[in-house]
């Protein structure tokens, strides 16, 4: 593997290079092919490595998939349930001191999940210099390693070309849902890349996204009502309300924002339907049987992504 496609700590989704993302991919798509296979040559590459997983805030996929990943690859995982409650977190142990502690008990990489929001740029000595982190999610700002399996489902679903524009409609909480930011700084990447902000006001796309798309070329549209986009456009992510982030579900209630089935009918026939899970009323549930919902499957690629992560970031060489 080429130097260009080694990263040290994965924290948020401009870091990473086309080349790297590209590398991803390919080692995605051969740990997607190894499954339960004991004889893949993968198998046991992370025999004898220990990944620490802190999640101050609650998560399912996320944390299974990454120590699923860890698991398949070989490895051991070190986690605690609730690293705000069931960690010296509630006896005021500071995240810096906690990373170092994790760090030095030789773990070889460490999974964080942590409500502040950039915590790596605020606090800069939460950076462990001796082993990598990895971003799980900083409060609403981002989750890189959605957007890998995000983009990484869609290229399996979409056939994405230069010429014709991909047209994505991210809809819901845009303010702050933490995976349509990542997404978006992701698809700076690519070219020809058209959006469309599908909220009510009080839950629009922040203008820091905005800016950088502006900055990096990539159009996108402002709209209120997702039945008029939803013809339009190739892929549909939808997200939840985040209400424990203080969003008003009252502008919620009207339906111009659930994916139902009148919705995915409307859509293109190649068209895909996605959310980062987990999901409440704003897909109905009979859109699980429509064949443009991938969801699942999008949730299933999380675990070869984050196989391809820690295999590149712990055995680059094999």
């Amino acid at each position: 593997m080429s130097q260009i496609c080694r990263l040290f700590h994965v924290l948020e989704s401009q870091q990473f290079s086309l080349d790297w993302i590209g590398e991803v991919f390919r080692v995605a798509r051969q740990m997607r092919e190894m499954r339960g296979s004991q004889d893949h040559p993968y198998a046991n590459i992370l025999d004898g490595k220990v990944m620490a997983t802190l999640f101050y805030e609650p998560s399912t996929r996320t944390r299974f998939s990454f120590e699923m990943a860890m698991l398949r690859l070989g490895g051991q995982v070190v986690s605690t349930e609730n690293a705000a409650v069931f960690s010296s977190a509630i006896k005021g142990e500071t995240l810096e001191d906690t990373i170092r502690v994790v760090s030095d008990d030789e773990s070889d990489v460490i999974v964080l999940r942590h409500p502040e929001a950039e915590w790596w740029k605020h606090r800069p000595a939460t950076v462990s210099q001796l082993v990598p982190i990895i971003n799980a999610g900083d409060g609403n700002n981002q989750h890189p390693t959605q957007s890998l399996t995000d983009f990484f489902t869609i290229q399996d679903k979409i056939t994405y070309s230069t010429t014709d524009p991909l047209r994505i409609a991210m809809v819901g909480d845009l303010a702050n849902g933490r995976t349509v930011r990542s997404l978006c700084y992701l698809l700076t990447k690519f070219a020809r890349i058209l959006i469309y902000f599908v909220s009510p006001p009080n839950a629009a796309m922040k203008d820091d996204i905005k800016a950088y798309l502006e900055e990096h070329n990539v159009s996108y549209f402002i709209k209120d009502n997702l039945q008029e986009v939803a013809p339009l456009v190739d892929v549909l992510y939808q997200t939840r309300i985040q209400k424990e982030r203080g969003t008003d579900q009252y502008e919620f209630n009207s339906r111009k924002f659930t994916v139902t089935k009148m919705i995915a009918e409307s859509m293109q026939e190649h068209a895909i339907i996605m959310h980062p899970l987990p999901r409440n009323d704003e897909i109905t549930k009979e859109v699980d049987q429509d064949k443009r919902a991938c969801y699942f499957q999008q949730a299933k690629n999380g675990l070869y992504i984050r196989m391809a992560l820690l295999k590149m970031m712990l055995a680059p060489n094999v």
